[in-house]
């Protein structure tokens, strides 16, 4: 008997299942797929209810965690996801933080333990397909690129996955969405570089999320401690709209027969979990 189709995201903070898998996760959930969210870290560093940031004398790391990893449930429940794992790494901080220095940061963790962890949730669960970032995180942060490092090893190490992606940000939908705002008269308030986001030709999946918008924005929203940091929740609704209607990914690899350009990360997987 074929194992139920299964999704991993694995990813490295509270809140970032949301933006580049949200929507993946709720139409997965809402498709009789099972899903299972790995977050690495506790999302420690950030502000505390005080506002005092981390390195601030006072600032309370275990109650920034305790917030986060409530928001993070919440998150979950909205998004109808089935197991969430916390493996429960320290926050590293962005990238120049004092926070980076510390031997318990999950940056700094040999990749080998905590890869061996999401080996373990990987027997467990056993997920023909598991998504998470490319070779820089998406945008640098050392926890994403950990997490990467970990998700690549423990798929390579258990042989697990039958595919793998990373998430990505086509740089045709960056332009696409800067164009609508200027023409609108909107201002996003960031200007992104030429070489931001993914080449259009290392996108080989896009998948319509536009029918889970209500549950991604409010998972985003459940991330009110995250709030001052997520632009996009500042943003009028038509752009978020046309922002969180899909999700796009990069195809690492597949051990299952798959077109050039798909709009289903299980494509070449349901025939044979329902034969």
């Amino acid at each position: 008997m074929e194992p139920e189709l299964t999704l991993m995201a694995v990813h490295a903070h509270p809140d970032d299942e949301v933006l580049g898998t949200g929507g993946l996760l709720a139409r997965c959930a809402a498709e009789g797929i099972r899903t299972v969210l790995v977050t690495c870290t506790n999302g420690d560093a950030g502000d505390d209810s005080g506002g005092l940031k981390p390195g601030d004398a006072g600032h309370d790391a275990p109650e920034v965690a305790r917030r986060r990893l409530a928001e993070l449930e919440e998150s979950a429940r909205l998004l109808g996801i089935d197991h969430v794992e916390v493996l429960g790494y320290r926050d590293s901080g962005m990238v120049g933080w004092a926070t980076n220095d510390d031997p318990a940061a999950f940056s700094n963790i040999a990749a080998g333990e905590s890869a061996g962890r999401l080996a373990e949730l990987m027997e467990r669960y056993r997920p023909q397909v598991v998504v998470t970032y490319d070779e820089n995180g998406g945008y640098g942060h050392p926890d994403h690129i950990q997490a990467h490092r970990i998700a690549v090893a423990a798929a390579e190490s258990t042989g697990i996955p039958d595919k793998l992606y990373y998430t990505a940000m086509p740089r045709s939908g960056i332009k696409q969405m800067l164009d609508y705002a200027a023409s609108a008269g909107l201002d996003l308030g960031f200007e992104p570089d030429d070489d931001f986001g993914t080449p259009d030709e290392l996108v080989h999946g896009v998948v319509d999320v536009s029918a889970h918008f209500d549950s991604k924005r409010k998972a985003l929203e459940a991330h009110a401690s995250q709030g001052d940091n997520i632009f996009l929740l500042r943003l009028p609704e038509e752009v978020q709209r046309l922002v969180f209607g899909t999700e796009a990914f990069t195809r690492v690899f597949s051990r299952v027969a798959v077109p050039d350009h798909e709009d289903d990360l299980f494509t070449g997987l349901r025939a044979a979990a329902s034969g």
